[in-house]
């Protein structure tokens, strides 16, 4: 009897062990709960397209559109908002004054340098530094309003 009075305590105790076990891994897996964090976005999915009018009122900004359009391929709105493809067809534009850069409508140094080559003839007597300064927005908008 002493023999199958340990046995019986054994089994119960085995199973006591086995049931705290999967009852603890039951637990921990439910604890796991699935990343619902938002996947990450890259920055350039996540930046609106840039708008860069350097001054222009959204007026001059449609005259220099409709020209871009005549002139340079510019396919966008005519809605005074100089953003990425208006800057493609400026860039474009600008290749007459050594613009050699990627045409991708952004408005970096070289993008810059250019345009204030192309402004000497509306106004610009500043250095061509790549850098937008009152004297660049001076005559850019006199350019605009020539279109």
């Amino acid at each position: 009897m002493r023999a199958t009075k340990r046995t019986f305590v054994s089994a119960v105790a085995v199973a006591g062990i086995a049931a705290t076990t999967l009852t603890t891994a039951g637990t921990s897996f439910a604890a796991s709960a699935p990343d619902t964090r938002p996947a990450a976005v890259t920055a350039e999915a996540a930046a609106p397209l840039a708008v860069v009018n350097l001054g222009l009122t959204t007026t001059q900004a449609k005259n220099l559109q409709a020209y871009l359009r005549t002139f340079y391929g510019y396919t966008g709105a005519i809605d005074g908002q100089l953003g990425t493809g208006s800057w493609k067809a400026m860039q474009r534009s600008l290749r007459n004054f050594g613009y050699t850069g990627a045409i991708d409508g952004v408005v970096g140094g070289g993008t810059v340098k250019a345009l204030q080559r192309l402004l000497r003839g509306y106004g610009y007597d500043g250095p061509l530094d790549g850098i937008i300064g009152p004297k660049t927005k001076a005559a850019f908008k006199t350019y605009a309003i020539s279109r």
